[in-house]
């Protein structure tokens, strides 16, 4: 624990270097931290948290740059995650005012609009599609041969697949009709991993509809948890002077399954913001994550920031909780 006059020109540092990406001295600390102390106190001070592992001097006579402890410290003082200004905040409505369709843009929409509110890459997983019910099912008669189904999802995702039943069909819309509500009597809020295909009508013309289109769907199970979509990742390589470390990051950013287990691996620890090498990834070791879950009707996805360890944690943090909730909410009102 620190005493609060510690505490003070800890927070100092950590803002001053957040905003300018320069090493902090003694002098700037005191005017801003308006401690009544002379620069000389504050220098001692500075020294002791030096020497504590909070802050570090990269070559002497700097002035001094946050440690992962220090960011850490700085984080969890935080006593609200602040607030979208209102700017950001009437974007944010705008997006979900309009964001309908499939599952899949939204996500990758969703990524895009984190990402511009916090000029830091954002990562969007799609819920968890380990225990998907079928929401609804259908037929539609697009030509006397061709019909598409479209199946949709608990967790939002969408399924179509187009039958080309060939040149002698001849499909008539009161058969296209009739397949389409057996499939929905059969497979309407069903698991669907034990879903099994409807029984026969006695209508060798639609129960070979029936037929097809159940095969079309089973080949096109959905695996829309294991989806991973990323916005601005071009973002990153302003965030770093070294282009080791910026293509380093950008490596780990095309690997789905390594981001996929970050997330849920953070989130499992009980944290909203992962700070250097607390993550575990020494590729990410410059950078920090703030990471929120969202739910859809009991299934998770995660959104997450991804940016340098100097991010704006109040602004990112407010960003993520936002975006989290709002998207939510988008998909269980779409059920």
């Amino acid at each position: 624990m620190l005493d609060e006059r510690k505490a003070a020109i800890l927070r100092a540092v950590v803002e001053e270097y957040i905003q300018t990406a320069q090493p902090v001295g003694s002098s700037h600390v005191a005017r801003q931290a308006d401690l009544p102390v002379s620069p000389a106190t504050v220098r001692n001070e500075m020294n002791q948290l030096e020497r504590e592992g909070y802050l570090a001097q990269p070559h002497t006579s700097a002035g001094r740059v946050p440690t992962d402890k220090g960011y850490r410290f700085f984080v969890d003082s935080l006593t609200t995650p602040g607030t979208l200004d209102e700017a950001r905040a009437q974007q944010v409505r705008a997006f979900f005012a309009r964001a309908h369709g499939e599952l899949e843009r939204l996500l990758a929409d969703t990524s895009r609009l984190l990402s511009g509110l916090t000029d830091y890459a954002a990562v969007v997983t799609a819920p968890n599609a380990e225990a998907l019910t079928v929401r609804s099912v259908q037929l539609v008669s697009l030509s006397t041969r061709v019909v598409m189904v479209v199946a949709v999802f608990s967790n939002g995702s969408i399924e179509k697949r187009t039958l080309d039943l060939g040149p002698e069909a001849t499909v008539s819309d009161l058969a296209a009709g009739a397949a389409s509500a057996h499939l929905a009597a059969g497979l309407n809020g069903s698991i669907w991993g034990s879903a099994t295909r409807p029984g026969p009508t006695g209508d060798a013309g639609v129960d070979d509809l029936v037929a097809r289109a159940h095969e079309a769907l089973v080949s096109a199970a959905p695996t829309a948890g294991d989806q991973v979509y990323v916005g601005g990742a071009a973002r990153m390589a302003a965030a770093f002077d070294a282009v080791g470390t910026i293509r380093e990051v950008l490596g780990i950013m095309e690997q789905q399954y390594v981001l996929v287990t970050l997330l849920r691996d953070v989130l499992d620890r009980g944290l909203s913001v992962a700070i250097g090498t607390e993550h575990g990834l020494q590729s990410l070791a410059d950078c920090s994550l703030v990471v929120a879950p969202y739910d859809v009707e009991g299934d998770r996805g995660t959104i997450a920031i991804l940016g340098p360890t100097r991010m704006h944690y109040d602004q990112a943090l407010a960003a993520v909780g936002v975006v989290s909730e709002r998207l939510g909410r988008a998909l269980s009102e779409g059920a």
